[in-house]
């Protein structure tokens, strides 16, 4: 079932008469993108007066553009207060938990107000970004548009949360200082001695919550960024954060806070989830390769497009889940949902991290055609230009790092993904053959190995079901002639 991509809470900017466009729609296959049929603006985005002296307009609120998506970056501003927009416009670039995306229009209309202008961090889901109305004669009188002055109410229930928060804030403290005593490292001591630290107001992490020198370092620069935080205003969201100096701390070597993207932060935050909620078990197995590059070498000299190993890997990968369907599955709490088709994520290590695009149907493709389409795939996520339906979704994923010529890659698996195969380099290894007869000495020689770790969901496959996924990409690998039948 196709669920439409619909913008989320209250209105980012005010636009024009709906014509209606092609969405993107999001089915149920977790962060898989598809194309739906032209849609009209939610009845939250429709045209409206919001108060008697404003014209005709409409409030265009910050989109979910990831299922996933909680909050947004304003990263650029295509357009200006007073441009004309036409359905297909991309009007800013937002940055997403997954990747930076441009907001599209779906309607013609003018641009009155911008609301969340360039730099604007943390925006919340169905914030207003920006006011659009239908003619350019209207766009004056939204020169002074507040978003605020629509709910006035709301400002007065922010005291009641602040009470709450101080004193959940206060309870931890009084709970510390109540137990008397302290735990804390030798060193830790002397250090809180020599910079007059309470050790009652510091939170350890050490076994037992014993107090580490660490957490005193953490616990001083937090105090150094308590007052301006305070002094702050809380809609911040707004305008552009400004970075801090890093705080001094005397004998501590010198060093550069760099400030964590949108999409670094949610991706620590999966992955950590991941590592500590999802039961992982491991499969590795090693594979001959010569026969694998002799056909590859041979595919070359005729192929228009150059394939690599990688994309040989993606085939074996995508045929070996049909063998074993288990693996081509995804666990949604309740239940576990198996795919007909694999949806190949393949990593992709990129300025602003890692990111996996997608090759859809992998299992349909011949090795030149998934040469092509991994070929354009990675150059677009180098240049920050991937389509959302072009990296959210996947099936099964598999991560090469065979160019930094490591021996084995054991990767995290990415919820709700099931499985996720790591790659490592080719190396020459001494191999010894079967003796013909009993009283010949085994014959010796070398050949081309790799070794490849499977890293699954112990929730939906069993510790039998990676043995044999691994056992069916070994057999594809060591006879390549099978993937071309």
């Amino acid at each position: 079932m196709l669920s439409r991509l619909l913008y989320v809470g209250k209105a980012v900017a005010v636009a024009g008469r709906a014509r209606g466009s092609n969405l993107h729609a999001y089915s149920n296959r977790s962060f898989l993108t598809v194309k739906s049929k032209p849609a009209q603006f939610p009845n939250s985005l429709g045209m409206a007066r919001a108060f008697s002296s404003y014209p005709e307009h409409k409030v265009l609120d910050l989109p979910n553009l990831s299922p996933t998506m909680t909050k947004g970056y304003i990263t650029k501003w295509y357009k200006k207060e007073g441009d004309p927009v036409t359905a297909g416009d991309v009007i800013c670039d937002v940055e997403t938990d997954k990747a930076t995306v441009g907001y599209e229009m779906v309607e013609d209309g003018v641009i009155a107000k911008i609301l969340m202008p360039e730099g604007s961090k943390e925006v919340p889901l169905g914030k207003p970004v920006a006011i659009m109305v239908t003619e350019a004669k209207d766009v004056a009188a939204f020169k002074d548009y507040k978003p605020e002055a629509a709910a006035k109410p709301a400002a007065k229930k922010e005291e009641a949360p602040k009470r709450e928060t101080k004193s959940r804030e206060e309870a931890p403290r009084e709970s510390k200082r109540s137990e008397g005593r302290v735990r804390a490292a030798p060193a830790a001591k002397k250090f809180a001695e020599e910079n007059n630290i309470d050790l009652s107001e510091v939170t350890g992490s050490g076994p037992g919550g014993r107090i580490l020198k660490e957490d005193i370092i953490a616990f001083m620069e937090s105090q150094t960024k308590e007052k301006p935080k305070a002094e702050s205003k809380p809609e911040a969201t707004s305008e552009p954060k400004k970075s801090k100096p890093p705080v001094n701390i005397p004998g501590m070597p010198e060093f550069t806070d760099i400030e964590l993207t949108n999409y670094k932060r949610v991706t620590a935050e999966r992955l950590t989830e991941a590592k500590q909620t999802v039961p992982l078990f491991y499969v590795s197995v090693e594979c001959e390769v010569d026969k694998l590059l002799t056909l590859r070498s041979q595919l070359n000299k005729i192929a228009s497009t150059k394939i690599s190993i990688n994309d040989m890997l993606i085939k074996a990968c995508s045929l070996a889940c049909l063998k074993v369907p288990v693996t081509n599955s995804s666990w949604m709490g309740d239940f576990v949902r198996r795919y007909k088709d694999v949806d190949m994520s393949v990593a992709v290590q990129t300025p602003n991290g890692l990111i996996t695009p997608i090759v859809p149907r992998a299992n349909l493709k011949g090795f030149e055609q998934i040469a092509k389409i991994t070929k354009e795939l990675i150059a677009k996520a180098k240049d920050g230009t991937l389509k959302p339906e072009q990296f959210i979704g996947g099936t099964f994923t598999i991560s090469n790092a065979g160019m930094y010529g490591i021996s084995q890659l054991i990767p995290i698996v990415n919820p709700p993904q099931a499985c996720i195969l790591g790659v490592s380099a080719v190396e020459k290894k001494v191999v010894v053959d079967e003796a013909k007869n009993e009283h010949m000495p085994a014959p010796l020689r070398i050949a081309s190995k790799m070794t490849v770790s499977l890293s699954c969901d112990h929730r939906v496959v069993d510790g039998a079901g990676g043995a044999e996924w691994t056992q069916e990409f070994k057999k594809l690998i060591e006879n390549p002639a099978l993937m071309m039948l």
